[in-house]
């Protein structure tokens, strides 16, 4: 059985090249989670645990607290923060669609995928704008 291939523009890619790329990927993940988790590890296994009263006390930049320590805060600034995010990574998702759409052989597919990413924004931008998140206040 032959192997499949990927017709790019400067020339033949075979799948399994493609796909031991996205390997090396996969594998470079893997390793930064297990160091993270090994220094988390490490650090709770040789860090010293003796609480005192003076330790479980909020710490203010050196001022004793007063009072309580809840504070009231606004949603809408995460929802401002939320919105951002949802365009800022349609953005980013837009470029590279871009340099594919451009590409030989991939109109079709790029542009359909791209019609129901744009869908759901659109979805996400409706449920902002009828909750009444996009009035300025």
């Amino acid at each position: 059985m032959p192997e499949p291939t990927v017709v790019t523009a400067t020339g033949t890619v075979v799948a399994a090249d493609y796909f031991q790329s996205y390997s090396a990927v996969g594998l470079l993940a893997v390793v930064g989670v297990l160091f993270v988790a090994v220094a988390f590890g490490a650090g709770r296994l040789l860090r010293p645990v003796v609480p005192t009263p003076e330790k479980l006390l909020t710490y203010e930049c050196g001022v004793d607290p007063v009072g309580e320590g809840w504070a009231h805060t606004q949603v809408r600034y995460y929802v401002y923060a939320f919105l951002y995010v949802i365009f800022a990574v349609d953005s980013i998702f837009l470029f590279p669609w871009a340099t594919v759409f451009a590409a030989p052989g991939y109109g079709a597919a790029t542009l359909v995928e791209m019609f129901i990413f744009l869908g759901f924004l659109a979805v996400g931008l409706l449920y902002a704008y009828k909750k009444g998140v996009l009035a300025w206040t």
